[in-house]
């Protein structure tokens, strides 16, 4: 069983649109999103001039091969499974996902069923009777203008199922540092610390806590140990310098006469 959906299964299937141009557009999203297979059941008009014009050249060969039916039912016939879209909601306009979860949804059906996304006509969607043919609903969530362009709806469905059918690369984790170089930085940060009175020596562990909590959440790496660590050596070696440097000076200050 493939994790991806396969969109050689899946059809863009349009009900009655009544542009040409949105027929064009719809045919270059399917090009852009990797598919190739394009309905239109009824339209009110399929000039094809019009629609080359809005497919561009490089989607001219899905509307050669698109089919036309002028009825919706034998339109959807071969179809195992169709998802019908809505911009209204509530009655009997029950919005099972958005185009994400549908996309999620439709991996494991698509494997070995053929799918239809149908999309209703530009001036008033799909009808209650469009929406009994359907298995599920889906929505595309909008801001207070819900109603979408024809084939901004197609584009932004054809692209959840290419995102979908892509192969999902392993997310990639550095080697992260070992506890015992964890363990070497955290003695270290904390004589440090204790030694420039930062935190209290009687009891060091419990102010490191803080940042041991700190240091996890960040997920060091070794060489990122290895920086703070070194650091940690060049605070040390300048401090004891600075205190060497301090001794040597009191000690010249009391070899002068005078004192």
């Amino acid at each position: 069983m493939t994790d991806k959906t396969n969109l050689e299964n899946i059809s863009i299937v349009l009900h009655q649109p009544r542009n040409p141009e949105n027929i064009g557009a719809a045919a270059r999203a399917l090009c852009n999103m990797g598919m190739r297979d394009l309905v239109v059941v009824d339209p009110g008009n399929c000039d094809r001039t019009r629609v080359l014009k809005m497919a561009t050249h490089a989607a001219a060969d899905i509307v050669e091969q698109m089919e036309r039916h002028d009825d919706l039912k034998t339109a959807l016939g071969p179809f195992q499974y169709v998802v019908g879209t809505t911009a209204r909601l509530g009655g009997q306009r029950r919005v099972f996902s958005n185009p994400s979860e549908m996309a999620q949804r439709l991996i494991p059906i698509s494997f070995e069923n053929r799918i239809a996304l149908l999309f209703g006509p530009e001036d008033r969607g799909l009808s209650n009777e469009d929406i009994r043919l359907c298995h599920a609903l889906v929505n595309i969530p909008t801001a207070t203008f819900s109603s979408l362009n024809l084939a901004q709806a197609v584009m932004v469905l054809c692209h959840e199922l290419f995102a979908a059918s892509r192969e999902k690369t392993a997310e990639f984790t550095p080697r992260l540092a070992c506890r015992h170089e964890l363990d070497g930085m955290y003695e270290q940060v904390r004589d440090i610390l204790v030694r420039i009175n930062y935190i209290n020596p009687e009891n060091p562990d419990y102010w490191m806590n803080n940042l041991r909590h700190f240091f996890t959440r960040l997920q060091l790496r070794a060489k990122e140990v290895r920086m703070i660590r070194g650091i940690c050596r060049q605070i040390n070696w300048y401090s004891r310098k600075c205190h060497q440097d301090g001794v040597e000076e009191g000690k010249a200050g009391l070899e002068k006469p005078g004192f």
